[in-house]
């Protein structure tokens, strides 16, 4: 006969054996274009499950979840799948500073690491960590929004907050943050760990520029109050700092007094060089729009009908006979913002600035919406595409900072040559004062006065191939940036990726120093955010 004591024992090693099948089942059918020597989590050593023991065991307001990690093993770009260990929710910040010492304590065996997840909006896998621990940042309840009037009006909002909710929350004061980016489903978080770019940069610079004080875990675990006066070492290394020295779990935002209306217009070139000249002329000048950005059309046919949902023609006749078909166009986009009982003095100064560019006569386009309206533009178009199935789709997008000297020669080959058949999804083009960025954050920008945004956001359609396939786009993303290289523009990426520290050390110029030194600092086993590809926990930082 077995003893109860055996048998308990026999029961106890079955169990273990059963996790580990489970386990390694749902380790199957990720994406094997992996940068890690595995495609999947390696859960057959059962140190693993004390691993993951040792996880439940932590002192926390929130929980693990072992369960449904499949939903982080997925991000925007739709490209990448990496399966986790386990999902962090987050409710108060010591959870995730309890979390990350707790993996510090560790060492560098086993080599497993931290990455925050926002709204999962990035493009290369970034939010997402083989094997490893994401922290759901939407999770944290605290701090809570507030909202604060006065001389020096600001919110502090949660790292995890999505800017939509804080425009709304905002708006009830009257205030809003200076600065956006055209999609706002986004986490405070995220944003501030890359930029935060939109048609106000030119003007307030990027979201970046506009933070007064940040609350940070690093990867050591410490929670760092830190501004340009206390701890500034910290606050502009995370700042552009591609979530590589802390996780972002406060801010504080600057504010201003908020518009309840948006005029809105757009307005047609045929010619590149007056394109330029009309938007680098209306950033330079203080008598100007709010917002302002542009966009490569190139052989769209039924162009002015499809903006009439939206905008009405000034001249409607003239511009029902205009004609996009076969062309290659550039359309501006400007926004002035105001109150109703200034209508007409804004409608008159809309007017006379538009009197002063070089546009295809009668291709003048105009819209009056709500603040709101124009700034969650982007979640209407969602909402369509969704509907038709068409948000889930890759998007290999790419996204580009080109230096003002160098923007014909980008354009003529690009625009000219490589994209000629491009047609699933915009290519936005404006230009954005360099004056109006701080280089002492970690962002790094062309080294001139004035640089364009380039954003190809290029969509890879179901069931689409030639020209709209996935390989094709990306053929084309490569030979972009070899034409960059080759052609010594000085373009830096926007939302970069790269694969070897050797391309990360020529991207960060002579802020690499910088970047590696602030790496040893906050982060020295590298355990935060290895999507990135910059920094390998267990490899001497170099």
């Amino acid at each position: 006969m077995f003893s109860c004591k055996s048998l308990r024992q026999s029961a106890e090693m079955l169990l273990k054996v059963f996790l580990v099948l489970l386990l390694n089942l749902a380790g199957h059918n990720i994406n094997h274009c992996s940068y890690l020597p595995h495609a999947s989590p390696d859960f057959t050593n059962l140190s693993s499950l004390d691993l993951v023991s040792s996880l439940k065991k932590l002192n926390l307001k929130g929980h693990f979840d072992l369960d449904n990690t499949r939903r982080v093993a997925k991000d925007f770009g739709n490209r990448y799948h990496f399966l986790p260990m386990a999902v962090l929710l987050p409710k108060t910040v010591s959870d995730i500073s309890t979390t990350i010492k707790h993996v510090f304590n560790m060492g560098h065996n086993p080599e497993l690491t931290i990455t925050a997840r926002g709204h999962g909006h990035s493009l290369q896998g970034q939010s997402q960590n083989h094997g490893g621990i994401v922290i759901n940042m939407e999770s944290l309840e605290e701090p809570k929004m507030h909202v604060k009037a006065g001389e020096l009006p600001y919110v502090d909002v949660s790292g995890g907050e999505l800017w939509i909710n804080i425009l709304h929350e905002t708006l009830k004061h009257g205030l809003a943050p200076k600065s956006w980016t055209d999609y706002l489903h986004l986490t405070v978080g995220g944003t501030l760990s890359n930029a935060g770019i939109s048609g106000q940069a030119f003007r307030h610079g990027p979201q970046i520029n506009n933070v007064y004080q940040l609350e940070v875990v690093t990867g050591k675990g410490d929670i760092v109050n830190c501004s340009e006066k206390q701890n500034a070492d910290l606050f502009y290394g995370v700042l552009g700092g591609l979530g590589q020295f802390g996780i972002i779990t406060r801010a504080r935002i600057s504010l201003e007094p908020a518009p309840k209306m948006v005029k809105w217009n757009r307005v047609l070139y045929s010619d590149f060089n007056l394109f330029t000249k009309d938007q680098e002329q209306l950033i330079s000048s203080d008598n100007t729009f709010d917002y302002i950005e542009g966009f490569v059309i190139i052989n769209r046919t039924g162009l002015v009908n499809n903006w009439r949902s939206t905008f009405s023609p000034k001249e409607p006749l003239q511009a029902s006979q205009f004609s996009s078909e076969g062309k290659t166009l550039y359309c501006l986009e400007m926004a002035k913002y105001f109150n109703p009982e200034d209508a007409n003095i804004i409608n008159q100064k809309v007017e006379y600035i538009l009197s002063k560019l070089n546009y295809i006569p009668y291709t003048v386009f105009q819209s009056e919406v709500s603040y709101v309206d124009f700034l969650n533009r982007v979640h209407i178009s969602e909402i369509k595409l969704r509907e038709k199935g068409l948000w889930d789709v890759p998007h290999p997008w790419l996204n580009l900072l080109v230096p003002k000297s160098k923007i014909y020669n980008f354009a003529e080959e690009v625009f000219g040559n490589i994209l000629t058949d491009t047609s699933n999804g915009p290519i936005l083009i404006y230009p954005v004062n360099q004056s109006r960025w701080n280089d002492k954050t970690s962002l790094v920008t062309p080294a001139e006065d004035v640089f364009y945004l380039i954003a190809i956001l290029t969509s890879a359609l179901p069931s689409s191939s030639g020209s709209d396939g996935l390989e094709n786009i990306l053929t084309k993303n490569k030979g972009i940036l070899d034409f960059c290289e080759k052609a010594k523009l000085g373009v830096k990426q926007y939302l970069p990726h790269y694969n070897t520290q050797d391309h990360w050390r020529a991207h960060f110029g002579p802020k690499w120093d910088v970047f590696a030194r602030r790496k040893s600092t906050y982060d020295p086993l590298s355990i935060l955010t290895p999507g990135q590809r910059i920094f390998y926990k267990g490899r001497a930082l170099s």
